[in-house]
C-alpha cells in the first residue's frame, strides 16, 4: 500500500481527531508499508490507534493478539460504536459463537480480529487463520513474552509460529513497559526482521512522583489527608491483598469518602459494575489489587496511591503512569512500609527455579534502590529503562524539593535536593469549587452519560470520553457542526450521540441540574446493625459481599473502641486461653507473633478477636474503668 495515503480523513471521521499524537503517524506508516514493527509506548500514548488506523485503511483484516479479555471486548465494542468491525475470539465465547466469528473472519467482515495468546497457542489455530485475508499481526503487552519481563507469560512464547506460517506478514510488537534487555528479548522471540524501532520518552513531565515511607497507622492517616486534596477528582489506590482493599474501602467509608473495590475474589459481574461506576465518575476512588487497570481508558486520574511496594519498577511505572493520561499535572504516592520490603523478599525465595529467583531479587534489589536513594525519581525510572536525561533534577518529585501540600501538613514531606537544571514545579489542577457553573455542568454531563451508557448497555468512556466531555464543558456547543470540531466525536459517534448530547445542553440551558447523592450507611454502622440483629460473622460477610477476614477485621476494631461486646460463640473458652496465653508471652502489637506460637487450628481471625477484646480491657484498666 502507498506510505502516501490520506490518513487525516479516517483519522477526523473515525477518531475525531485533527492531529496524530508524537510517533503514532510515523509508526502508522511503517505497519503500511509493511514492515515488522516495535513500540514502546508509555501509558496513555495512544497505542492502540497505532495499529486501528492502518487495520481500517488495509486490505485484508489485523489480527491483534491481546492477554487482556476485559480490553479486547472493550475495544471491540468501542470500534463497532465508531463504525468499525471488530470481533473478539476468546474462551468466554460459546462453541457456537466461536464458529461464527471464524466463519465471518474467513469471509473478510472484520477489519480487526482480537484473539488471545492461548488461542494462537492451540494447535487448531494456526489453520483457520490460514483462510483469513491477514494485513498484519499486532502483539499487544509484548514484554508478556520475555523472562526478563515483570509479567512473562509462558503462551507468549507461542507467537514465535507467526512468522514461520506467515513469513510474509508485517509483526507489530507494542509495549508500554520494556528495558532494553526485554526490547532485544522481543526482537528475538518474535523473529521480527529489521524492524523500525519507534521509542517514546519514558519522562512524564506532568506526574509528580511522591514516595514516604511511613507505619501502619500514619499510612492510613495520610491516606485520608491525601484523598480529602484530590477530593472530586479520580482516584486509584493499589492495595496488596483481597483482605487490604476490603478493609481500606470501609475505612474511607467510615471517612466519608466513597469508594468501591475491585480484586480477584469479587464476581466478573460486581468488578465490572464497581469498575464501571468508577469509569463514569459516579465514584471518584476506586481501590483494587494489580488485577485492576491494564488497559483501562480513563485520561483524568490525578492520583494513583500505592499502599505497597511494588514487585519492579516495571510494574510501578505502568500503574503509576494510569495518573494524568490526559496531560495535565497528576500524582503518583508511594506510601511503603518496611514489612512490603520483607514480604516482597519472602515471595522471591519461594520461586524455584534459580534463574527466575534471581531475577525476582534483582527487580527487588531496583525497587528497594528506587524508593530509598535520594537521586530524583524521574531520573531513576529513565534510567531503568535505558533512556539517559540531560538534566538532573525534575522538581516534579520528592527527592527534588516537590511535596504535596498534605504531605507537608502531615510532616511527610521529603527532604529537599536541588542540582542541575532546574524545571517548573508542578502544582496539582485545583479542583473546581464546589457549585460553580462550570462543576455543575460537568456533573450533569457525567450523569447523563452514565445514563445514556446504561441505556446502550456500553461503558461510559465509550459514550463519551474524559476530554472529549471537559472540552464540550468548554465550549458549550448549540450546533450540529460546532460538536463535529470537539476532538474524540467522529462522524459516527456524532450520528450516535451528537442528537442527544445537544439536546441534554439544551436541558441545562433551561435549569436542568444533577441529582444529588444518596446518602449512604456507613460499613462499621451496617456491621453493628447486623451483629445487633444476631448475625453471624459469616452471614455479615454475605450480606456485606466481604471476605470472612475483612468482617472480623472491622468486629475486632469496633470491639476495641467499645462499640459491641465480645460474643462467647465468636471464639471457643479453650482457644480464647490460649491466644491470652500467647499475649502475656509476646504482646498484642503485632498479630504474626502470636500466630507463630499457638496451635496451628487457631485462624488470624480468632486471634484478631480476643486480641481487639483484650486492648479494650487494658483501655479501660488504664483508665481505672470496670470491664
Amino acid at each position: 500500500m502507498s506510505p502516501d495515503i490520506d490518513l487525516m480523513t479516517p483519522l477526523r471521521r473515525y477518531w475525531g481527531y485533527s492531529t496524530f499524537r508524537p510517533l503514532q503517524e510515523r509508526i502508522v506508516r511503517t505497519l503500511l508499508a509493511g514492515h515488522d514493527t516495535c513500540v514502546v509506548m508509555p501509558t496513555g500514548g495512544g497505542k492502540s490507534l497505532c495499529y486501528q488506523l492502518p487495520a481500517v485503511v488495509s486490505e485484508g483484516t489485523a489480527v491483534v493478539i491481546s492477554p487482556l479479555i476485559a480490553l479486547m471486548q472493550d475495544q471491540a465494542t468501542q470500534l463497532a460504536q465508531m463504525g468499525i468491525p471488530a470481533a473478539v475470539l476468546n474462551s468466554t465465547l460459546s462453541e457456537a459463537e466461536q464458529a461464527k466469528v471464524m466463519s465471518r473472519a474467513r469471509e473478510g467482515a472484520y477489519r480487526l480480529l482480537y484473539v488471545s495468546p492461548e488461542r494462537v497457542a492451540r494447535g487448531d489455530t494456526m489453520g483457520w487463520l490460514q483462510h483469513i485475508q491477514i494485513a498484519f499481526f499486532a502483539i499487544d503487552e509484548a514484554h508478556c513474552i520475555s523472562e526478563w519481563g515483570h509479567e512473562f507469560r509462558p503462551e507468549y512464547r507461542q507467537l514465535s509460529k507467526l512468522r514461520t506460517k506467515f513469513p510474509d506478514r508485517p509483526i507489530a510488537a507494542f509495549t508500554a513497559s520494556a528495558t532494553r534487555h526485554v526490547r532485544h528479548d522481543i526482537l528475538a522471540q518474535l523473529q521480527l526482521r529489521n524492524p523500525d524501532k519507534y521509542i517514546a520518552s519514558f519522562y512524564r513531565p506532568n506526574l509528580r512522583y511522591l514516595v514516604r515511607e511511613c507505619a501502619g497507622l500514619e499510612q492510613m492517616e495520610m491516606l485520608v489527608s491525601a484523598l480529602r486534596s484530590y477530593s472530586g477528582s479520580n482516584v486509584i489506590i493499589y492495595s496488596p491483598t483481597i483482605n487490604r482493599v476490603e478493609e481500606t474501602v470501609d475505612f474511607l467509608e467510615d471517612n466519608d469518602i466513597a469508594a468501591v473495590g475491585y480484586h480477584g475474589k469479587m464476581g466478573a459481574d460486581d468488578r465490572r459494575r464497581n469498575q464501571e461506576r468508577w469509569m463514569s465518575d459516579e465514584v471518584r476512588v476506586l481501590v483494587g489489587t494489580i488485577a485492576f487497570g491494564l488497559g483501562i481508558n480513563k485520561a483524568a486520574v490525578r492520583a494513583v496511591i500505592h499502599l505497597s511496594l511494588p514487585k519492579s519498577i516495571e510494574q510501578y511505572y505502568q500503574e503509576a503512569g494510569r495518573a494524568g493520561r490526559d496531560g495535565a499535572s497528576a500524582d503518583c504516592v508511594l506510601l511503603w512500609q518496611k514489612k512490603d520490603a520483607g514480604l516482597l523478599g519472602f515471595f522471591a525465595n519461594q520461586i524455584t527455579d534459580a534463574a527466575e529467583r534471581e531475577r525476582a531479587w534483582e527487580r527487588y534489589r531496583v525497587i528497594r534502590e528506587f524508593v530509598e536513594s535520594r537521586r530524583c525519581r524521574h531520573r531513576q525510572i529513565c534510567g531503568h529503562f535505558g533512556e539517559a536525561p540531560k538534566w538532573e533534577s525534575c522538581d516534579a518529585c520528592d527527592v527534588c524539593g516537590s511535596a504535596a501540600e498534605w504531605m507537608v501538613k502531615s510532616g511527610a514531606a521529603g527532604k529537599t535536593a536541588t542540582a542541575g537544571r532546574r524545571r517548573v514545579p508542578l502544582q496539582p489542577p485545583a479542583a473546581p469549587a464546589a457549585g460553580s457553573e462550570a462543576e455543575e455542568l460537568r456533573e450533569y454531563l457525567r450523569e447523563w452519560r452514565r445514563a445514556m451508557a446504561k441505556e446502550k448497555n456500553v461503558p461510559a468512556y465509550i459514550v463519551l470520553h474524559d476530554s472529549s466531555l471537559e472540552e464540550i464543558c468548554r465550549r458549550k456547543p448549540k450546533f450540529f457542526a460546532e460538536l463535529l470540531e470537539i476532538p474524540g466525536i467522529g462522524e459516527r459517534k456524532a450520528e450516535v450521540y451528537g442528537q442527544p448530547i445537544l439536546e441534554a445542553l439544551e436541558k441545562y440551558r433551561q435549569g436542568a441540574r444533577a441529582a444529588g447523592a444518596e446518602s449512604k450507611i456507613k460499613p462499621a454502622d451496617e456491621t453493628l446493625r447486623l451483629l445487633g440483629e444476631g448475625r453471624t460473622l459469616e452471614e455479615i460477610a454475605l450480606m456485606r459481599g466481604r471476605q470472612v477476614s475483612t468482617i472480623a477485621s472491622a468486629v475486632a476494631n469496633l470491639l476495641e473502641t467499645g462499640q459491641v461486646e465480645f460474643q462467647s460463640g465468636w471464639v471457643s473458652k479453650e482457644k480464647q486461653s490460649v491466644i491470652e496465653a500467647a499475649c502475656a508471652q509476646v504482646g498484642m502489637e503485632r498479630l504474626k507473633p502470636l500466630k507463630d506460637i499457638v496451635p496451628p487450628e487457631i485462624t488470624y481471625d480468632e486471634i484478631k478477636l480476643v486480641v481487639g477484646k483484650m486492648r479494650r480491657e487494658e483501655i479501660l484498666r488504664k483508665i481505672d474503668v470496670p470491664a
